[in-house]
């Protein structure tokens, strides 16, 4: 259902970020034991500092999907209505 107030309404896709996240964390420490193994410090510090970033966003992502519907419902959720206040710019 499209209400015209998408920007102010958008909700994230969490578990695909969640994936994604995971993803890049088993990726980013491959990469840091392969890097160690071949004798690249600087690039294996970059990878291990790529995983934690990962390791990070992982972790608030399961927080967010945890709290509840608030940060991500179902489809039988309609979808919030904008503040009614006034507009500041």
């Amino acid at each position: 259902m499209r209400s015209g107030n998408e920007p102010m309404t958008a909700r994230s896709p969490l578990r695909l970020r969640l994936w994604l996240s995971l993803w890049g964390l088993l990726w980013a420490a491959a990469g840091t034991a392969l890097f160690v193994l071949v004798g690249r410090p600087g690039w294996a510090a970059a990878c291990a500092a790529l995983a934690l970033l990962a390791a990070v966003d992982l972790v608030v992502v399961a927080r967010h999907i945890r709290q509840g519907p608030h940060y991500q419902p179902g489809r039988d959720v309609p979808p919030y209505e904008p503040p009614h206040g006034p507009r500041t710019p």
